[in-house]
């Protein structure tokens, strides 16, 4: 008997690529967001997926509406995925970066303790919620979060909510970790995005300069298709746990965005200006990441490492 799963925010990068992931497992998929009727699911439609999905509505701040659908499909597993993704944009939105996270995550707590069904949840937490860190000492399940943007503030409140219920109610509740992923399926206003655009827009002579905020900022960027394979996995467990997922390997955006140019025969110091006003009021400038705990017990290991991520990127600009 096949699976059910419900992916809240389904329309994103990951629920896309989740999606894709769920179905190769046979498993009956539902994608929910706000209002499926208006949605946008061009990501789906883009990996010749959409029609293999079933679709509804939810409000994931309306204990009625989350209470409802989980009654309607039953499902064995939900992943919410949903929330305000920008860091850069949760300081222009604050409050609503952090209820669209926090209330959201307790709603649908509340409703699968109210329902006493044996629902296997995913929460989608952030390796921005860390803070510094350094090669020698890279954040793992024991570090403790010293959260910098809105953002993080939303995703660590998130995650000790989900702690509280396993712990509390004994819920399979479990939060990934994850570092920077990408895809082609990543928003323009993300700068990996930018960065890969803007290369293949001034090698074909469209554009002139590329305008960045801090670049010496270190991150740990990998493949959105491989972590959603975490994700599943993680639910797979006979109990519930939280993992770090990232490659391991860290680069600052300076380094990336030269790999980037590089690719297209580019000198980047040529093409990109530091722009301050691009640069946040706060920001992490170093994130390393220890993924050895999802080795371990997920025999999970990231195979893209971000020049590889840079390569695949480029490969699929122009079909999206």
């Amino acid at each position: 008997m096949s699976k059910c799963a419900l992916i809240i925010g389904v329309s994103g990068q990951d629920g896309c690529y989740l999606a894709k992931h769920l179905l190769s497992l046979d498993y009956d998929l539902v994608g929910l967001s706000r209002d499926a009727e208006q949605s946008n699911f061009n990501g789906l439609s883009r990996l010749g997926i959409k029609d293999r999905l079933v679709f509804d509505s939810i409000s994931t701040t309306d204990f009625r509406s989350v209470a409802q659908v989980f009654q309607r499909y039953k499902p064995d597993e939900v992943y919410n995925l949903s929330g305000q993704s920008s860091v850069g944009l949760s300081f222009s939105q604050p409050v609503e970066t952090i209820e669209s996270h926090l209330q959201a995550t307790i709603t649908i707590l509340e409703v699968i303790k109210f329902l006493d069904l044996p629902i296997k949840f995913y929460n989608a937490c952030s390796s921005e919620c860390f803070g510094e860190s350094s090669a020698d000492s890279p954040s793992d399940e024991q570090t403790p979060f010293r959260p910098k943007s809105p953002y993080a503030l939303g995703k660590a409140a998130a995650f000790w909510a989900v702690d509280n219920y396993r712990n509390a109610y004994g819920l399979f509740a479990c939060s990934g970790i994850l570092g920077n992923h990408e895809s082609p399926l990543r928003s323009s206003r993300f700068v990996t995005q930018k960065i890969i655009r803007a290369a293949a827009n001034i090698h074909s002579g469209e554009q002139d300069m590329l305008l960045l905020g801090n670049t010496d900022v270190i991150r740990d960027w990998g493949w959105a298709e491989e972590y959603v394979v975490a994700m599943n996995l993680m639910l797979g467990l006979e109990s519930p746990t939280d993992f770090v997922i990232a490659t391991g390997k860290s680069c600052s955006l300076w380094s990336f965005a030269e790999l980037a140019f590089a690719e297209f025969g580019l000198d980047a110091k040529k093409y990109i200006q530091v722009n301050p006003a691009l640069i946040r009021p706060s920001d992490i400038k170093s994130s390393y990441l220890s993924p050895k705990k999802a080795s371990r017990k997920l025999n999970w290991k990231a195979q893209f490492d971000a020049h590889k991520t840079i390569k695949s990127l480029i490969d699929e600009v122009d079909s999206f």
